[in-house]
């Protein structure tokens, strides 16, 4: 019987065989990853150029957008300094405006302080003509029976030794009440509507006797109230309060004592003309009349043209209420 020899698998040359083998592999693999390694630092070179000129591409927009903001900022600069120039430009218009308005009301004040003495010159001249006349208070309408007084008692109307009203303002004061030696009501008010003395709710007029009449004057002479350098607010309340419309017999009076005034004539006017309408023949129910006192002119005390104001607005409101207004010429008793 014949032996076979056995046959082995992996002898020397299926080894030999299978190393060669992996060696091809091997080699075709470093082979391919040669290429490849190339292919990629070629991509790579490629990547690192463009991002190079993305890099530059934004340094460029960059550059362009500071020389934007910095030619937005110029530009808003030179908007600025156009709208702050054109409001300088305003101010100086308004100012120029302003400066006209005051030459032209100073140049209107000197007139009107020409035709007030122009007035009082030609008052004054009348009265020394007339010197056979005795004098007579003024605006004293036949059959008055009630008589009220407004007063100034500001500091412009006061004596700065003393501190009380001027003694012409008291002066004046007693020869028109003495004017009416009897009347069956009196009352006087300062300029902001306050009454002096007495005044009560149920009984505003005062009853005229001599010891009343005592008791007013010494009451004025001693009155410590500043009132404000306007006599509209006495004006409006003793027309509100102390006329009664209701009543036919009442002839009532009003004196205004004062020296200046702050407000505008046209209001007041119209005002007043509500308070003491017309009737039906054309005749008003209070007559108004008022002496002016130049003490914001010959003391300094007003800043503004107040004295001539209140001329103006004292002659037109006693014309259109039935009575007539004095401007005295000096402070002196």
């Amino acid at each position: 019987m014949i032996r076979r020899r056995p046959i082995n698998l992996f002898s020397l040359s299926f080894l030999d065989c299978i190393c060669c083998g992996f060696g091809a592999i091997i080699l075709l693999f470093v082979l391919t990853m040669g290429s490849q390694t190339e292919a990629m630092r070629d991509m790579r070179e490629r990547l690192q150029k463009i991002f190079a000129q993305q890099l530059s591409t934004i340094a460029q927009f960059r550059t362009e957008k500071e020389d934007l903001l910095r030619a937005n900022s110029r530009a808003s600069q030179v908007v600025q300094a156009q709208q702050e120039q054109d409001t300088l430009k305003a101010l100086l218009a308004q100012m120029e405006q302003q400066l006209q308005y005051q030459a032209a009301g100073g140049q209107r004040l000197l007139v009107e302080i020409d035709e007030l003495k122009k007035d009082i010159a030609a008052r004054q001249k009348k009265s020394e003509i007339e010197l056979t006349v005795p004098p007579t208070p003024l605006g004293l309408p036949a059959g008055s029976n009630y008589i009220a007084f407004v007063i100034d008692s500001s500091g412009s109307m006061r004596d700065p030794s003393t501190e009380s009203l001027w003694a012409i303002v008291l002066r004046k004061f007693d020869e028109v009440l003495d004017a009416y030696p009897q009347v069956e009501g009196v009352q006087f008010l300062d300029a902001d509507g306050r009454f002096i003395l007495g005044g009560l709710a149920d009984e505003k007029w005062l009853p005229d006797s001599p010891e009343v009449r005592s008791a007013i004057k010494q009451a004025l002479l001693r009155y410590s109230v500043y009132s404000n350098s306007n006599p509209v607010p006495g004006i409006v309340r003793a027309l509100r309060v102390l006329h009664d419309p209701s009543n036919a017999d009442m002839k009532m009076t009003l004196f205004v004592l004062g020296d200046e005034f702050t407000g505008t004539a046209d209001a007041v006017l119209r005002r007043v003309d509500e308070l003491n309408p017309r009737d039906k023949d054309g005749k008003r129910q209070v007559v108004i009349n008022s002496i002016g006192f130049p003490t914001s002119v010959k003391m300094g005390f007003s800043m503004g043209n107040t004295g001539v104001k209140y001329a103006n607005l004292m002659r037109e409101l006693t014309y259109q209420h039935g009575g007539a207004f004095i401007a005295l010429q000096d402070i002196e008793p």
